[in-house]
């Protein structure tokens, strides 16, 4: 019974188990978008007007983010590269130095509201992303990113046209932290949040005054990953039970469970065999017809060697 009972807690443990993933060493392609936050940009303004010298802060709404990447999975550590695109509209501008205008005007400094226009950076990274907890359950994973990145903004104060548009393309890093779960043995969804880096960003508007200031985000990042693996081949199935003892005169298998033998077994009755019969010799036809005709292939052949008796053989 314990045997038994062994095997199939066995079965059920290997059909239970989750199915293989196809992670580890392959390569994956991958896609993300979600919600993202510009953090105020500031701006040193620099020109040889003193009046339009000093600085600004740019502010923004809500936007997005996106990327796509393609990867290999070492098993624990992966490595891809990324091409992302962020954007968000302007919401207002202050600013200590007047403002330039298009038509040769020139706003007075102060905060204006109705500041339109918009900020974007279009990133290419190379980003190494460590793995920690089971293939098959939720998993998350830390990490970041070098690369370079188009940062262009564009501000507007008047129908007439744009104060500032233009655009620098500088270093860039990021920091990624997130989580991810197995839909199939394939594909992986995945939340994840980014800070996005990017220095020195110079400009210049339409005084030439030069703008000199950086790009700052942060998102939440919803993400689906598919993997070229293959999945492990499942493990074998579990041995089967050992045989059991042959049965004796103290172990019938009714209830001891064990294996009957057509052996005898120690300690049992000897077992009857059927009586030893014999049916009457005939003579080979050899000896009918001669040794010649039999070599020369006219005779009958013998049959074969039979035990024949021709008295009745004793019983034990």
């Amino acid at each position: 019974m314990m045997r038994k009972l062994a095997v199939v807690v066995a079965l059920a443990s290997t059909a239970l188990a989750s199915p293989a993933l196809a992670r580890d060493k392959a390569w994956y392609v991958g896609a993300d978008f979600g919600a993202m936050i510009v953090e105020d940009i500031n701006y040193n303004i620099a020109n040889v007007n003193p009046a339009l010298t000093g600085t600004a802060t740019v502010n923004h709404d809500y936007g997005w983010d996106s990327d796509g990447v393609i990867g290999y999975d070492f098993g624990g550590f992966r490595l891809e590269a990324e091409v992302g695109y962020r954007t968000a509209t302007v919401d207002s501008i202050a600013s200590t130095a007047g403002i330039p205008l298009t038509g040769g005007s020139i706003l007075a400094p102060g905060t204006y509201g109705y500041a339109g226009g918009r900020s974007s950076a279009l990133s290419f990274m190379l980003n190494g992303l460590l793995d920690f907890g089971p293939d098959d359950g939720l998993q998350g994973f830390v990490g970041g990113g070098a690369g370079v990145a188009r940062v262009k903004n564009r501000i507007d104060l008047n129908r007439a046209g744009s104060t500032l548009d233009d655009s620098d393309t500088v270093f860039a890093w990021q920091a990624i932290a997130g989580i991810r779960a197995p839909l199939t043995s394939h594909v992986d969804v995945s939340l994840k949040y980014r800070f996005f880096n990017a220095n020195s960003v110079k400009l210049t508007d339409i005084a030439g005054s030069s703008y000199d200031g950086r790009f700052r985000s942060h998102s939440i990042l919803g993400g689906l990953t598919y993997n070229f693996g293959e999945p492990a081949a499942p493990p074998p199935p579990p041995w089967p039970a050992r045989n059991a003892a042959p049965c004796s005169a103290s172990r019938p298998a009714a209830k001891s469970g064990c294996a009957a033998s057509p052996w005898r077994a120690s300690g049992s009755p000897r077992r009857k065999t059927p009586p030893r019969t014999s049916g009457p010799c005939t003579a080979c036809p050899m000896a009918a017809t001669g040794p010649w005709q039999f070599l020369l292939g006219t005779a009958a052949a013998c049959p074969p060697r039979t035990s024949c008796s021709s008295t009745p053989i004793r019983r034990r």
